[in-house]
């Protein structure tokens, strides 16, 4: 038997890898000799460093100091593998977990750092990078990540823009002249699983500005903010990404790669199931197990255990998700792959109780999955035998 691990990371407790090394251990419990090959997967956010390096054999870290969200330098951390290719978070350098809630306020918070990933990987020698921008604390439409790559960002007195989405309002001129001529001969890959444009009611601030610390009225400011920077976009560089598909991804980072870098955006999850050669796996493969820390409605839209799921089903491989809860409009990843759910919480306990436990949780759950498919395993051969005996019998009777 062949079974394949591509699990989510459940987010603020287990990596991908530690998913994956639970749900090993309860499958051995039951099926002590079956071949699992554990495939680190991510969607764009967190851990999508992780799962590139770790599963891409030559691949390599690169830790550089770059500014953080607020401007105070914090130690990044970056890929690169095989063939130069740069893999980069920007919550490494720009995201919500690098500020206490009491710091949160995309008015002032930068994407520099961001930038200055890009041009560590340029000073490198990548000539390919995958930014996955899932994760940020910004709102500044990528300006500060443009900023590090040498774009000027001039109020009407002349005098460069200051840091977050608030300066934007300012925003009268944009001057290419020293942006770093390397981006031009690079391609670039936004991994994303966000399709929101950059303004309106679906937009970045109104969607994802109350998670980054914005009030309703913060909200709106930063709204009119990032509608005066695609207007400006598009009258100075006749960039028009306003209502461009995955625009609104970070604060408006998308926006800002696709129009400053020519980047292109993927489904997160899509590009990281390429390079970590899923379809590959999955040939011979007998059953997937995936999961994340939540499964609901959101998470036919890019997240992984769909991505997982699509692809195992057009290899006829029975896909079964272990998650550490279940939300609503779950049911709906059963048309794209999935075909079983099962939540980790065995018995009534508080969230710190089950985040204390998850190993365990994530390895009981793994174990009972292989003993009820054992029990089918066995039915069906019972059903076969029988059926088998019978025939036999008939036709015997019938001879006779």
């Amino acid at each position: 038997m062949k079974i394949i691990i591509a699990s989510d990371s459940f987010k603020g407790s287990h990596t991908t890898f530690e998913v994956a090394d639970a749900i090993e251990k309860g499958v051995r419990k039951v099926k002590e000799n079956v071949k699992i090959i554990k495939v680190p997967v991510a969607d764009g956010g967190e851990g999508t460093v992780d799962a590139l390096v770790l599963g891409n054999e030559g691949s390599r870290y690169e830790e550089i100091e770059v500014a953080g969200p607020l401007g105070t330098k914090v130690t990044a951390k970056m890929g690169i593998l095989k063939g130069n290719v740069g893999v980069i978070e920007m919550a490494s350098a720009s995201g919500l977990p690098l500020l206490k809630k009491d710091e949160l306020n995309p008015l002032v918070t930068t994407t520099y750092g961001t930038g200055q990933m890009i041009k560590a990987a340029l000073d490198l020698g990548c000539e390919k990078i995958l930014i996955g921008i899932g994760g940020s604390a910004t709102n500044d439409g990528g300006v500060g990540m443009a900023q590090a790559l040498g774009v000027s960002f001039k109020d009407k007195y002349g005098k460069e823009l200051g840091f977050g989405g608030g300066e934007l309002a300012h925003l009268h001129d944009i001057d290419l002249t020293d942006i770093d001529e390397r981006i031009r001969r690079t391609e670039i890959i936004i991994m994303s699983d966000v399709t929101n444009p950059l303004c309106g009611n679906n937009g970045a601030s109104k969607v994802f500005g109350p998670q980054k610390g914005a009030t309703e009225e913060v909200i709106e400011e930063l709204d009119k903010n990032l509608n005066h920077y695609a207007t400006v976009l598009r009258e100075k560089l006749g960039k028009d990404v306003k209502n461009v598909v995955g625009a609104g991804a970070a604060g408006g980072l998308g926006a800002g790669i696709i129009a400053f870098c020519n980047g292109i955006l993927h489904p997160g999850i899509e590009k990281i199931l390429d390079v970590t050669d899923l379809n590959l796996h999955l040939e011979d493969a007998d059953l997937v197990i995936t999961g994340e820390g939540r499964i609901d409605y959101q998470s036919v839209y890019g997240k992984v255990p769909v991505g997982v799921g699509k692809r195992a089903e057009d290899k006829n491989v029975p896909v079964v998700a272990i998650v550490g809860s279940i939300g609503d409009g779950a049911t709906e990843v059963y048309a794209y792959g999935v075909d079983a759910i099962f939540d980790i919480i065995s018995k009534p306990m508080t969230l710190n109780e089950a985040m204390d436990s998850v190993s365990t949780l994530i390895e009981q759950t793994a174990e009972n999955i292989m003993r009820l498919i054992g029990i089918v395993d066995v039915k069906a051969k019972n059903v076969t035998k029988n059926k088998n005996e019978k025939e036999a019998l008939f036709y015997e009777n019938g001879s006779a």
